[in-house]
């Protein structure tokens, strides 16, 4: 298309999203106008493409809540045309439109430069699953999680975007890692990852006949939530910490206030949408040296636009491995 009509994936009210064509005249209000190199694939991404949820607060909204790209014009001081940056959560796709567009226009605040390492596509591969994942990690070790070759840390839904990010850092930094799936035949690309042994999430999606079982890791990051996430409070050892992200098992905690009087453990909540920028410039800066460029490009994939409402449906199945990185322009 020409330089002033671009494609979008944009929601318009109640049902999927469509592809429309949009105009410069359409971009929302902001200080700094991006041209967009890509996007990535998120759990909420699906919910908004497909309709299941109501993640817009607005409409007509585009989707996508990441985004990486260079400045096209900006009206900031710190920004310049041609910088590249990065911007993840902020409410894109929710109350400002967000990456699934070639040209987006957006608030200064809200963007940062990609970390030494990691170039525009590596920045989307990781995204805010990645970039989820590296706040969990931050958030168990301020909790005193180290690596111990005695303890292992426990990644529900470790298949995912999240899951496998979280797998691939916590294995980079020495810990063992338990990697939970319900999907057996993964098993090879998750100690490809570093996980040290898989267990199936059905182990952990049954309601535990005590509040209290035993006392099997030392921290976990939690991407499922639900039944799962209280199975696995109720076995973390004492002074451990579970780090939760995720609703794809529910939203609902039915547990007891037992493991957090009795064996001190810590349930810590990790928000990516509003994360400082303080702490995100940490994040990036850890998952761009913590985290093998090789071992995310292994998990990552790149696909089309035109594909997102089929990857928006897989990955709501729970049949996407990986992160899926959207390039707007193909």
């Amino acid at each position: 298309m020409g330089t002033d009509r671009f494609p979008a994936v944009v929601a318009s009210g109640a049902g999927p999203a469509s592809t429309v064509t949009l105009t410069d005249a359409d971009l929302p209000d902001g200080d700094v106008t991006v041209d967009v190199a890509y996007s990535s694939l998120n759990y909420k991404d699906g919910l908004a493409v497909t309709g299941r949820a109501r993640i817009a607060r607005t409409f007509p909204m585009v989707c996508g809540i990441d985004l990486a790209g260079t400045v096209r014009s900006s009206a900031a001081d710190r920004w310049r045309p041609g910088d590249e940056v990065v911007v993840t959560g902020w409410g894109l796709s929710e109350t400002h439109p967000g990456g699934y567009t070639q040209r987006e226009r957006l608030e200064s605040g809200w963007l940062l430069p990609p970390p030494p390492g990691l170039d525009l596509r590596r920045a989307m591969a990781v995204g805010t699953a990645g970039l989820t994942a590296m706040l969990c990690v931050l958030a168990l070790e301020g909790a005193g999680l180290r690596p111990d070759p005695g303890e292992e840390v426990l990644v529900t839904g470790a298949a995912g975007g999240v899951g496998s990010i979280a797998v691939a850092l916590l294995s980079a930094l020495g810990h063992r890692v338990v990697a939970s799936t319900g999907r057996a035949e993964l098993e090879p690309y998750l100690r490809d990852l570093g996980a040290g042994r898989v267990v199936d999430r059905a182990e952990l999606a049954v309601a535990p006949e005590r509040p209290l079982g035993p006392e099997r890791y030392a921290g976990a990051v939690d991407t499922v939530g639900g039944t799962t996430l209280a199975s696995v409070i109720g076995q973390v050892r004492y002074r451990g910490a579970v780090a939760a992200c995720g609703l794809a098992g529910g939203s609902e905690l039915a547990t007891s206030v037992l493991p957090f009087i009795l064996r001190n453990v810590a349930l810590l909540g990790v928000d990516s949408v509003r994360c400082p920028n303080a702490l995100r410039t940490v994040a990036w800066s850890r998952v761009a040296s913590d985290l093998p460029a090789a071992v995310l490009d292994r998990v990552t994939e790149v696909r089309p636009m035109s594909d997102i409402h089929a990857l928006a449906q897989e990955i709501l199945a729970g049949s996407v491995r990986g992160r899926v990185v959207v390039d707007p322009h193909a």
